[in-house]
């Protein structure tokens, strides 16, 4: 793996969170999904969920299958429960996550664990090769504990998955060694503070501003609350805080394969998302894996 020192990964495209609902009626942001996945290329989608009202989430996300992706939720406040029918049962609580390969099929469900108060973060689906999709499923719970935190100068770092290097200090996450290398951070940053991030040339770059504004890049492009930016494909990320502000830092090496998706099937022909229909109405999705 190629870690650059030199020149500044530039903004290719500012994208705007959108509002959406997902689930029994869960209301949210999705940063991006839909179409024209290849410039995300190994990601398929993010979203931000968020509330201090229980209507917009108390509905949760009942039983539903998923195929041929991992999907990684980050929670940072409030209380998910995960259910699945290998009989993994996990609570999400502030500061954990959970990493599940749905490969060749899961059903699951995720409901909230509260009735009042504050819930609030995100959900990635990361694309898995052609050659891994329909491995067998699995599951892990990641406690905000376990996840390597770091603390430099005026920036707060969780590494919840990856390797980089942050203004020469190597950062290495929770999870690491799968085939599309992700990266994954989750940045603090104090008012004024700079922060300079190698990674792996060639690879997909993507920020997300949850809080504040940054400036990005060396143009210096400014991102505020609620943006995802694309970075090219080369060069070291700099960023400065304009205001104290968080983000999301992901990263992960291109598939370069077709994506074909049809709700919760993410596969590589439209004759496999019509084998995953057939297989989940006999019931079969969880018993397919290679």
């Amino acid at each position: 793996m190629n870690l650059t020192q030199a020149g500044n990964r530039e903004v290719l495209e500012l994208v705007p969170a959108r509002p959406a609902s997902d689930g029994d009626g869960v209301r949210l942001l999705r940063v991006f999904g839909g179409e024209n996945l290849t410039r995300f290329d190994p990601y398929l989608m993010l979203d931000e969920f968020g509330s201090y009202e229980a209507r917009d989430y108390i509905g949760g996300f009942p039983s539903h299958p998923h195929r041929g992706f991992e999907t990684v939720t980050y929670m940072l406040e409030g209380q998910m429960e995960h259910r699945d029918h290998m009989d993994n049962v996990g609570v999400l609580r502030p500061g954990d996550v959970q990493w599940m390969k749905a490969a060749s099929g899961v059903i699951h469900s995720e409901m909230p664990k509260q009735e009042s108060g504050r819930m609030r973060g995100f959900q990635l689906w990361l694309n898995l090769p052609a050659a891994e999709k329909m491995t067998p499923a699995a599951y892990k719970d990641i406690k905000a504990a376990e996840i390597p935190y770091h603390k430099l100068d005026g920036v707060t770092i969780k590494a919840i998955a990856g390797n980089f290097k942050v203004g020469g200090t190597q950062v290495t996450g929770a999870v690491t060694g799968l085939s599309t290398e992700p990266g994954y951070l989750d940045l603090d940053l104090i008012a004024g503070a700079n922060i300079r991030i190698d990674i792996p040339d060639g690879h997909t770059a993507l920020l997300y501003v949850y809080d504040g504004s940054l400036l990005v890049g060396g143009a210096k492009s400014e991102v505020s609350n609620g943006h995802l930016v694309r970075l090219s494909r080369k060069g070291s990320l700099s960023m400065a805080a304009l205001e104290p502000s968080r983000a999301l830092l992901i990263s992960g090496k291109p598939i370069g394969e077709r994506v074909v998706h049809y709700g919760p099937f993410v596969m590589n022909s439209h004759s496999e998302i019509e084998q995953a229909i057939k297989d989940y109405n006999a019931g079969s999705l969880t018993q397919n894996a290679q």
